[in-house]
């Protein structure tokens, strides 16, 4: 039986007095978080093909077979998510490679040190973002 790795939540980044946007400590600590991140997502759908393997043996009666099936309809529907979840983990850790990470890629400015704790994988300021999701509608 494997023991549930322990995914500790990291404390929001603290600014030192004159440190730059973006500066070393605060890209490292952004680089830990979506990486520890990314490894509960894959840890969690590792268990969910185990569940799915394990618990897919035969049932006789049709309504507990419908519910098992609705049950892992569910589960996979949502590790889908977290599969687009790890690959949007996975082009922010390149964004952060290449020196782009924490700007705006529609306006170019500061995207923010709490917005970017909120939401690690945000590529845009609040401005345009809500602009893009105005437009949407």
């Amino acid at each position: 039986m494997t023991t549930e790795p322990n995914f500790k939540e990291l404390p929001s980044y603290i600014t030192k007095k004159g440190e730059e946007f973006m500066s070393n400590g605060q890209l490292k600590h952004f680089i830990h978080k979506l990486n520890v991140w990314r490894d509960q997502l894959v840890y969690e759908a590792e268990n969910t093909i185990n569940h799915i393997q394990e618990d897919s043996a035969p049932v006789a009666d049709i309504n507990d077979r419908a519910t098992i099936e609705e049950e892992f309809a569910l589960e996979l529907r949502t590790r889908d998510r977290e599969r687009k979840l790890i690959s949007k983990i996975d082009k922010t850790l390149h964004v952060i490679d290449i020196g782009d990470y924490g700007y705006c890629k529609t306006c170019g400015i500061e995207i923010g040190l709490k917005r970017l704790e909120a939401r690690p994988t945000a590529d845009q300021c609040i401005d345009c973002k809500t602009i893009s999701e105005k437009k949407e509608i």
